[in-house]
């Protein structure tokens, strides 16, 4: 065993295993997104606005949803706002609401169907209701996200 570690060996650490398991997926994402002319980051962020459309999608809460610190999520949303997939509902208030336009409205009708199916691949060799991967992830992000918003008053 090594002196520095407690784990024998890297593939029973969970962190490095979480390191792996999410660049193996980040990569496989983004593959499929190339295609859309879409970043792995820009999908989140379309998809974040999406789910947030009742609420109030500002820049701020954008980035504390998809937890990515403030710049680069303002450049991420101008990119897409160049891209004309979403619209601000004041071009110089930082605090405006993001919405989707139609064209990034439709562009996630097409991309949100190959996502999901790439994730079913991806995760295809284990059964997530039996392994329940989907809720202790919720119980680990729900914990640390806790103690990140604590740390950051």
């Amino acid at each position: 065993m090594n002196e520095v570690t407690i784990h024998p060996a890297g593939e029973e650490n969970p962190g490095f295993l979480l390191w792996q398991v999410s660049t193996l997926w980040s990569s496989y994402t983004t593959a499929v997104l190339k295609p859309f002319g879409l970043s792995h980051p820009q999908f989140v962020i379309l998809a974040t606005i999406d789910w947030m459309k009742s609420q109030e999608a500002s820049e701020e809460m954008i980035a504390r949803h998809i937890i990515l610190d403030p710049k680069p999520t303002s450049h991420l949303l101008r990119s897409l706002h160049v891209k004309g997939l979403i619209e601000p509902s004041h071009i110089t208030n930082k605090k405006s609401k993001y919405l989707l336009t139609t064209a990034g409205a439709e562009m996630l009708a097409k991309v949100l169907p190959v996502v999901e199916s790439s994730d079913a691949a991806f995760f295809a060799s284990i059964d997530l209701k039996n392994a329940k991967m989907v809720a202790t992830l919720q119980i680990l992000a729900r914990a640390n996200l806790s103690k990140n918003n604590a740390e950051s008053l």
